[in-house]
């Protein structure tokens, strides 16, 4: 037991943690606009006068569960228009592929319980560049690349301080927190590290009154009064410097001309007392809900200086006695941790790159509140001018209210959550905090999460998106990786997730099973632009699209809802019923992918050797989209293998699924030898019977198609010279394969499913191989890649995908990173070379990261994968 996975025994010691957002702004739930334009209302522009409703931002920032107090870090370098009080991008208007964050940082370490945490900024030490990002990103079309920061020549000749920044815990509400800055250029220069304390404003909005209070103590401490917050102390250790002070106030002058009343120092005050050097903008009486030492200093040429700070709940004699001794210890318990964790044969290299992702995952947790009731609404003090005849978000989820710490996929580019982004960001947390990562999945089944009807919240720019059911398989996978971790199943977890995915289960068969044949639709299902069109978009004259991949993964949750039922059997006899009913819904949908109806020819195109979705027309002839992608992969992911020992031990769902063996051949002849046992006395259950897992495999292992060096491709390369091309109604839509960003607007424009690597994708993949493996064992081989000659069993090519998507993040041979696109500064600076970011997607050709920079909630799974075997 170390003392990491001691502390995780108490949950006070999550009481504070990183739970900050790198953005509020632009965000829907902060927009009271009467049109829904929720990236004008607030923007990066008016976020340092703005006092925000619902959360808070900042650099590093730390906060409690309630996100009452939060701290984090500003800086300026005597340069900039403004203090660097948060990280700078571009909404999705201003981006020529969407909203896209303008730094440089990266997320070192952290541990479950934030008792040790890192992360450095690539600060520059010129100007930064603002309107140059601004303008040149606006100037370039969608077929151009993202200008970057690092494109605008700023970091040329290391003109820019690396800041690291670390905290550690003393106990569960005592925190120290170091900053070290080096100047990694080669002439002196100035910095003002600004470290910042304050409370979330929650009294203005007409529901209480009662205010936190910041006042100056003695030099180089801050009293913190607030009757719910334990820390009451914020030290500095330099005493020798200016403690400033203002309100989190929306600064109303600046941002709609109202004339100020006497004595108001806004949220931006400490910024413009910086910036223009004037008095009037602090309080002179010390006190306000804001405030920040002032530390000014001069770096030298290739030094560096370290900046400490304490955060406790007591006065303090000596508040920095034994600072250091206490950084150490939980530095190397932070090690002991992870020595703990990386207990397998793997090298450096990769324990590095699993450490941050890691990370990653863990300083993407953020305190996330939002209650769509009073957000519709307005608050007493401030009604909402919406215009409900315009466009307004969420109007059907008048009950949800979240207010919880929870796992973002990226606090800057999606600081929201995404339910089936979520589900994989739980896989790899269960091998660090198990706990956290049940709670997680629990979370989203609430009732105050959960609609009423049982759909779960997609995310918060549109709660009634749908997205692929996945949190079924997550809980399965979250539940076995904790058993085999801790010795013992948590079967309460596994029963309350089960009864509240029923209601979900319902939900798609009475909302998505357009005319209730098993075939399900779903729309948007998170793949962006994958389609020829829109997937969301209502079709003229009754025409409608039965998507290969919404009944895929309808299967995959029916089969992964019946495993869980036996699992529950295995100790509470009435799952048993439960099992044979998913069983049998399996095999409907099975059914109904091989014939869509009378004169249809079902999702299978058997000339191709591939699914395709299909669309119906109102005559009821039906025009296969012959568009290969993803979408006639996903079928490979309804796959269960189940032991003939546990059967024996399921005497009523043993004797129902004979009933139907003997009597409904017609259904039983579509799924893969469910009948016949594989190595040792396994049963498959597949809708891709051993053909047609063959043919589809062939495809998705042929490198002028899916296989690329860096793992499974979202869409056949074959586009690329000869795109597909659909005309209906007049219009044609035209795919290319496009292996990066995207060329079209659709859904924003900001991410791409024609043609990159999706971790989510290729996760499931690899499972699904190891799986059908499982039954097969040796008697199955196919060629990789197909048309080499060279045959593979399919857990040899589950393990060959696995170390391409690996490769995206290890050194190469000549000690590059794919997922740097070939940058040399990137690749071999002594400051860069090892330090990981972790995207959304990857370039489907060459591994260059794309889209969301910090994304580490589902491209973490590399952690899972850097494993050398998955846990079944």
């Amino acid at each position: 037991m170390t003392a990491e996975k001691e502390r995780l025994q108490d949950t006070k010691w999550k009481n504070w943690g990183p739970y900050v957002s790198n953005r509020q702004w632009g965000n829907v739930r902060e927009d009271y606009s009467p049109n829904g334009n929720a990236w004008n209302y607030t923007n990066h522009n008016n976020a340092e006068s703005y006092a925000y409703r619902w959360g808070e931002e900042g650099i590093a920032g730390i906060s409690d569960v309630k996100q009452l107090f939060c701290f984090a870090f500003s800086f300026w370098n005597k340069k900039d228009k403004i203090v660097k009080e948060r990280f700078f991008g571009l909404s999705n208007p201003q981006g020529n592929h969407g909203e896209d964050i303008k730094e440089i940082f990266y997320y070192l370490d952290n541990t479950p319980t934030h008792s040790y945490m890192k992360m450095v900024y690539k600060y520059p030490i010129n100007a930064f560049p603002y309107d140059d990002l601004v303008d040149e990103n606006g100037r370039r079309s969608k077929q151009e690349p993202e200008y970057e920061i690092f494109d605008t020549g700023i970091f040329d000749n290391d003109e820019y301080f690396d800041i690291f920044i670390e905290y550690c815990k003393v106990d569960h509400n005592d925190i120290l927190a170091r900053v070290t800055v080096c100047n990694r250029s080669q002439y002196d220069a100035p910095i003002v590290v600004i470290p910042t304390a304050w409370f979330r404003n929650n009294w203005k909005w007409g529901y209480n009154t009662y205010k936190g209070q910041l006042h100056a103590s003695h030099n180089g401490c801050i009293d913190i009064m607030h009757d719910s917050i334990s820390i009451k102390k914020f030290y500095s250790k330099n005493t020798n410097v200016q403690s400033v002070f203002c309100d989190n106030e929306t600064n109303t002058s600046k941002l709609y001309g109202i004339p100020p009343t006497e004595n108001n120092y806004f949220k931006d005050g400490i910024n413009d007392f910086i910036i223009h050097h004037g008095s009037d903008s602090i309080n002179p009486e010390k006190r306000g809900s804001k405030a920040s030492f002032l530390i000014d200093e001069m770096i030298g040429a290739g030094q560096c200086k370290v900046f400490e700070f304490r955060l406790c709940p007591n006065e303090t004699e000596d508040p920095f006695d034994h600072f250091d001794d206490i950084f150490n210890t939980r530095i190397a318990e932070a090690e002991e941790f992870y020595k703990d964790v990386q207990n397998d044969p793997i090298n450096e290299d990769e324990k590095n790159v699993q450490r941050q992702a890691f990370a990653g995952l863990l300083w993407n947790k953020q305190f996330y509140h939002y209650n769509i009731g009073k957000w519709l609404k307005g608050d007493p003090n401030f009604e909402a001018p919406r215009n409900f005849n315009e466009y307004v978000r969420n109007t059907e989820w008048n009950h949800l209210h979240n207010k919880d710490i929870i796992s973002m996929p990226d606090k800057w580019e999606y600081p929201w959550y995404a339910t089936w982004d979520l589900a994989f960001h739980c896989v790899p947390l269960s091998i660090i905090d198990a706990e956290f990562a049940k709670g997680q999945l629990l979370l989203l089944t609430k009732e105050w999460y959960m609609h009423p009807n049982g759909q779960l919240p997609a995310y918060e720019w549109n709660m009634s998106d749908v997205n692929p059911p996945v949190h079924a398989w997550s809980c399965f996978r979250v539940f076995k990786i904790d058993e085999k971790n801790n010795g013992k199943p948590d079967l309460l977890f596994l029963e309350k997730v089960f009864q509240k995915l029923l209601l979900n289960f319902t939900w798609w068969v009475n909302r998505k099973d357009k005319n209730g044949k098993n075939i399900f639709g779903g729309g948007f299902l998170g793949l962006d632009n994958i389609g020829a069109f829109d997937r969301n978009m209502v079709l003229k004259n009754g025409e409608h699209l039965e998507q290969a991949d919404g009944t895929s993964w309808m299967a995959m949750y029916a089969l992964n809802m019946m495993r869980i039922a036996m699992e529950l059997a295995q100790y509470y006899q009435v799952y048993e019923d439960m099992a044979i009913k998913f069983f049998e819904h399996y095999l409907y949908i099975a059914e109904a992918m091989e014939n869509l109806g009378e004169g249809t020819k079902g999702l299978w195109n058997e000339e191709d050797g591939f699914f395709y979705d299909v669309l119906q027309l109102e005559n009821g002839d039906s025009v296969s989209l012959r568009l290969r992608s993803i979408v006639g992969l996903i079928p490979l992911f309804a796959v269960e293998i189940v032991d003939h020992r546990l059967l024996e031990k399921m005497p009523n769902f043993r004797s129902r699924m004979e009933w139907i063996l003997k009597n409904k051949p017609e259904l039983t002849k579509l799924v893969s030898h469910w009948d016949e046992e594989g190595q040792g006395r396994k049963h498959l259950m597949s809708i891709l019977r051993k053909n047609r897992l063959t043919k589809v495999l062939s495809r998705m292992l042929d490198e002028k198609e899916f296989l690329s060096s860096y793992g499974i491709r979202a869409m056949s390369k074959v586009y690329e010279e000869n795109p597909f091309v659909f005309s209906a109604h007049g219009k044609e839509n035209m795919v290319y394969y496009t292996p990066a960003e995207s060329d079209s607007r659709m859904f924003g424009g900001n991410s791409n499913w024609r043609g990159p690597i999706w971790f989510p994708i290729n996760f499931l993949i690899v499972e699904s191989l190891q799986r059908f493996h499982y039954y097969y064992g040796n008697s199955l081989k196919v060629e990789l890649p197909t048309g080499s000659g060279d045959k593979r069993n399919l857990d040899e090519v589950a393990q060959n995908i696995s170390k391409r998507l690996c490769s995206i993040f290890l050194k190469d041979e000549n000690g590059q990173r794919a997922f740097n696109g070939g940058n040399p500064k990137f690749n071999y600076d002594e400051h860069f070379k090892d330090y990981i970011t972790f995207f959304e997607y990857f370039h489907g050709d060459n591994g260059r990261g794309v889209g969301a920079s910090h994304q580490t909630g589902w491209t973490a799974t590399v952690a899972k994968l850097i494993k050398p075997r998955l846990t079944f």
